[in-house]
């Protein structure tokens, strides 16, 4: 609203600038009116002054202070900071209390900020596993059981496959009827002695299903002195090397297309499956060196070799390359779960438990 002062200010201005040679149009534009507006100002004597009806009666419903101060400390009380405005309400009704209507306690909080989800489902939401680190092998193990089809409908084998995420070696497997929280401590217990683990040395992440957080395995990992970690529930990203490797298996030119015929058939396939895979399979996350031999540490000489032959190969033949670089054999020298959660350089690992 333009007061009557700036009305009259304004229409000297204007009056001045059309005198000086100003089209009225653009006079008016410089104020920030319309000709329309101008013109309908001087229309008669004192109509510059506004017509309009004002109502300067008091708001008597406006909420007082206190009260918005009693729904501030209502709402922010332990046993009410889980409820919403149309449980809250109510609940004070039934001890002899009113403060506000529901739509009156929304707008309060509203108007201070307090309008984030207030059950308990605010409180369980999950942020992505902070980030691990492994920088050799037995560092970072990645395990879960997947499916192999039986002979009998519904019913399935299971293969239970631990890998090293460092290596990508599958450091141990088992193929059982079942999924057994039992059945993965033992699997855990044998990949430790055989791969000499000590104490403090392993973290192994899993997602979050009964077998991974049962009391056998976790009791096992406990005397073992193995840290854990868990993806969030329902999240298989959270476990990428784990169903990659699932995926390599059932993509495997020799993987059955009907079920297995029985339990000792599974085993015997996987067997041979691990065995290719470990010892040939030439892999394109570790610059195409075999599992076992980054695993045992062979793969920065394997490396080495292949860059010398392959920048003699350009001294030889330079029009090949027409001045571009050889291929990067650099190894790599570290490999991250998770890396999503790196901040500023450097990589948290409190979302896994370390049991000592």
């Amino acid at each position: 609203m333009i007061t009557y002062p700036d009305r009259k200010k304004y229409s000297t201005l204007i009056e001045e600038a059309i005198k000086n040679g100003a089209k009225q149009k653009l006079a008016c534009e410089l104020v920030g009116i319309s000709s329309r507006t101008y013109q309908r100002w001087n229309q008669g004597e004192d109509l510059l002054e506004d017509q309009r009806i004002h109502n300067d009666a008091p708001v008597h419903n406006k909420l007082a202070e206190e009260v918005r101060l009693e729904i501030l400390k209502v709402i922010n009380k332990p046993e009410y900071s889980t409820l919403t405005p149309y449980q809250l309400v109510p609940t004070l009704l039934d001890i002899g209390q009113y403060i506000a209507s529901e739509s009156t306690f929304y707008r309060v909080m509203r108007a201070h900020n307090q309008l984030t989800h207030r059950g308990k489902g605010n409180a369980t939401q999950r942020k992505k596993p902070d980030a691990l680190k492994a920088s050799k092998a037995n560092e970072i193990y990645s395990w879960d059981i997947t499916y192999l089809l039986s002979p009998i409908k519904g019913q399935y084998y299971y293969l239970y496959l631990v890998m090293d995420i460092y290596s990508r070696k599958i450091v141990g497997w088992q193929v059982h009827d079942c999924e057994s929280s039992a059945h993965a401590a033992d699997l855990i217990e044998d990949i430790a002695y055989r791969e000499k683990i000590d104490k403090n040395q392993l973290v192994i992440h899993s997602d979050n299903g009964s077998p991974m957080k049962g009391a056998t395995l976790r009791a096992k990992m406990i005397d073992l002195e193995i840290a854990s970690s868990y993806s969030r529930p329902r999240v298989s990203n959270d476990n990428p090397y784990s169903e990659s490797l699932f995926k390599t298996i059932k993509y495997h030119y020799s993987f059955p297309e009907s079920p297995f015929s029985s339990l000792d058939e599974a085993r015997i396939w996987v067997d041979g499956f691990v065995d290719w895979y470990n010892e040939e399979h030439k892999h394109s996350a570790i610059k195409f060196v075999t599992p076992n031999q980054r695993h045992n540490d062979l793969d920065k000489a394997i490396l080495k070799n292949r860059k010398v032959i392959i920048e003699q190969a350009k001294i030889n033949y330079p029009e090949r390359w027409n001045g571009r670089k050889t291929r990067d054999l650099t190894p790599i020298e570290e490999v991250y779960l998770n890396p999503m959660t790196i901040k500023n350089g450097s990589i948290k690992n409190n979302t896994f438990e370390k049991h000592t």
